[in-house]
Order: structure tokens, then sequence, then C-alpha cells
């Protein structure tokens, strides 16, 4: 669904009417700019609409009648009448998120202002579950019905998915449940609602590029660390995706040889050493064999209970063992990222996901191995940072997921095909 569905009442008149094409083309450029850059006087959007004073005071008229637009009130006099200033009504559309991980799925929906609309919901659901769909669609159905939104004024879904997805065709190769049709149109079908799909690391440094820490950077690598271990690049201030979409696949460099096998079906990748899932059958595998962790009393002495909150949380309690599984898995990480740093040279990586909870537990073991796996003038450049989204980067990595698709839809506004007033 691009803007021009949003705005067109008849679609043959906007065809057959050169000033209904013009004002429909002048609405989307508003939208776009009240998105992006908040609130505007009339005068702050003439300039980018390339359009009258007069046409434009008509045209946000006609958006305040529509609800599209909400007047948010005066600012200082410059000589004359005090400007009023214009934004976005914040409850106009909606955007659905829905991320999906190894383990759990987390849904919410955000308003125009990318405020969520209220607590996150999630929910135990396996991705390789032969059901998953009917689930996914359940659990969606019910979250928009108590939400009170009707669906039609949701603008898109964005939807986060782990494993192998081809940028090119939006073909899963990693999730057999979910069909072999292109992902987009498999969750569009699902949900009724425009679907638009990113790999979920990806997502994730599109989060923190519009969010978070990575905000105005150029150059900055979003590290993944939950179940599973990913990477994101941003570099020259774009989010690189590789040939196929298939980049950053960060977990699955070799650590040991002689290792565990991993799920991709390979020989000691780091994943089997420093995820958190690893941390989890590490501690699980200890704790039976007679270590001693408050671990096992946070489970109430069933190991079977334990999962990466449990641990982190010991380890902030001061349980040592709990503290040396994190640093163990920091200085793999950390051998990992010293390769990451002699080949990009990057200003900053992010640490996000669900270890990232163990905030400096993690980051000062992985700090202190680079010092020895680095090369000293090439690591100053890099700005080691916990994430403050920390889990929360994915889902908000919706937003920009369908947001960049919507308007990627658009036509340009050119001198071509609006003329100055």
């Amino acid at each position: 669904m691009g803007l021009s569905n949003l705005f067109e009442n008849n679609k043959n008149s906007l065809r057959n009417n050169k000033g209904n094409l013009r004002k429909l083309f002048i609405k989307k450029q508003i939208f776009k700019i009240l998105y992006f850059e908040d609130n505007k006087t009339i005068a702050d959007l003439c300039i980018p609409a390339r359009v009258s004073i007069p046409t434009m005071t008509r045209i946000i008229q006609e958006l305040l009648n529509e609800g599209w637009v909400t007047e948010l009130g005066t600012g200082e006099s410059r000589g004359g009448r005090k400007p009023v200033f214009y934004g976005l009504n914040p409850g106009v559309r909606y955007i659905l998120g829905v991320e999906l991980t190894k383990n759990y799925t987390r849904i919410n929906i955000f308003d125009m202002h990318n405020r969520a609309i209220g607590e996150t919901l999630q929910v135990d659901i396996a991705l390789h579950k032969a059901d998953l769909p009917e689930i996914l669609k359940a659990q969606v159905d019910s979250f928009i019905k108590k939400s009170g939104i009707d669906r039609k004024r949701i603008l898109g879904a964005g939807i986060t998915i782990p494993g192998l997805i081809d940028k090119k065709s939006n073909i899963n190769y990693t999730y057999k449940n979910l069909g072999e049709k292109p992902l987009n149109e498999t969750f569009t079908r699902l949900f009724k609602i425009p679907s638009y799909i990113e790999h979920d690391i990806k997502a994730m440094a599109l989060g923190e590029s519009w969010f978070g820490l990575a905000k105005n950077k150029s150059n900055v690598l979003c590290l993944n660390a939950g179940s599973g271990i990913g990477l994101a690049m941003i570099l020259n201030g774009e989010l690189y995706q590789g040939l196929s979409g298939f980049s950053g696949e960060f977990g699955h460099i070799q650590m040991e040889p002689d290792g565990e096998l991993c799920d991709c079906g390979k020989i000691g990748c780091l994943e089997t050493v420093a995820s958190g899932s690893a941390l989890v059958e590490k501690a699980k595998q200890r704790i039976a064999g007679g270590t001693n962790s408050i671990i096992k009393k946070l489970v109430s002495g069933d190991i079977g209970e334990i999962k990466l909150p449990v641990i982190i949380k010991a380890a902030h309690q001061g349980d040592q063992f709990a503290i040396e599984l994190i640093e163990e898995s920091g200085s793999f990480l950390a051998r990992g990222i010293a390769i990451l740093i002699h080949l990009l040279n990057p200003e900053m990586i992010i640490i996000g996901g669900d270890l990232a909870r163990a905030e400096n537990l993690l980051a000062d073991p992985i700090k202190q191995k680079l010092n020895k796996y680095t090369i000293g003038r090439i690591r100053q450049d890099t700005n080691i940072l916990i994430s403050e989204l920390k889990e929360k980067a994915g889902l908000l990595g919706t937003i920009p997921v369908v947001m960049t698709n919507i308007f990627a839809q658009e036509p340009s506004i050119t001198n071509n095909n609006i003329k100055r007033s």
C-alpha cells in the first residue's frame, strides 16, 4: 500500500485531472516531511513542496479536515501574525511490528510518532513449529482486536526473522514451515496487511540507526548476541545487505575446529561457544555435574528451567559461575570482533540482544581481550558500546522497515511533475 492509496478518493478522477494529481503529490510530500522532520509551519512546507503559501494553506486545511494533520499551536511572531505549527496526527495510521526469534515472538503496534500503543506482547513460539503461520495469525488478530484499532488504519506490517532470506526474492531458506513463496506475500495474505520483511539483525541496526546509538553515525556495526549471534553493518551511512542479503552471518565463523555441531551443519561456530543458547547449555551441563551456583536456587532446583535471563540475574547478584560464563562468551566474541575491527575500521560497535542485559559484565571482558587481539592504533578508532535499546531495537526496527518501503513506492516530486503555484 503506497501513500497514493491513502489520499486517493477516486483513482480515475486523479488520473484524468492533473490538478488533483498535483495535489496528491503535495499531500504525500507533506506527509513525508512531517513524519521525518516533525512540526512545521505553512511557510516551512512551501519550500520543499515548491508551492505558494495560498496553495499550501488550502491543502493543509484539507488535511486538517481529513484528520491527517493537527494544529499544534503558535510560535514567536517575526513582525506579523504568529506562525501556526502543524504536525502529523499520530493516530491517523499505524504500523504493526512482529519480531520473530528462535524462541519467542514479540508483537506491538506503533503510531505515526513511532510510539508503541501499549505493552509489547511476547509469546513463546518456536520458529520450527509446523503450525507457526496459523499461530502467528491468531496472535496478531487477537492483538489488533484488543488494541481497538481498525485493521484498515494499519499502514503496513514489518516482520523481522532470523535465518537465510534472499532479499531479491524474499524467499526464506531456513524455515520450511513458512512455505516456499516470498515471505512478504505469505505474511500479507496471513495478516491481510501489506507486509515487509527484514532479517532480524538488520532490523536491529535500523532500530539503532533511527532511535539508538547509531543515529547520525556513518560506519557502525551492530552485533546481536541472543539465542544466536548476528551482525549488521551500516557502512557509509547505508545498511549493507550483500549480493543476496546474506551478509552478517557472524555467528558462523569457526572458533573451535574440533568443537560442537552448529545448527547450520558446521563445526565449532561462534554461536556454539558464545551465544545465549550456548551459555544456557554450558550452565545446565556444569550445574548437573556438580558446579555450585545460585542459578540452581533461582530455578528451584529444576535445571531444565535454566534460561539466559536467569544466568544474567545470577551474574548481577555476584554469582561467580554466572560471571565466568559471561566472561567466557565475551572472550570468544572479542576474537571475532577483532577481525571486524581490522577489516572494517568502524567508528562504533553496538552490542545488543538479550545477552546485552549483562551490560559491563559482557562489555568489559570484550574490551580487555580486544587489547590482546587487535592492533592498538586501529582499535582506538572503535567505540564498543552496549545498546541502550537492548532487546527493543529489533521491534523498533520494524518501523523503518515499513516506512522506508512505503516511501520507496512513491514517485519523487520533481520540477517535471510539480510546478510552483
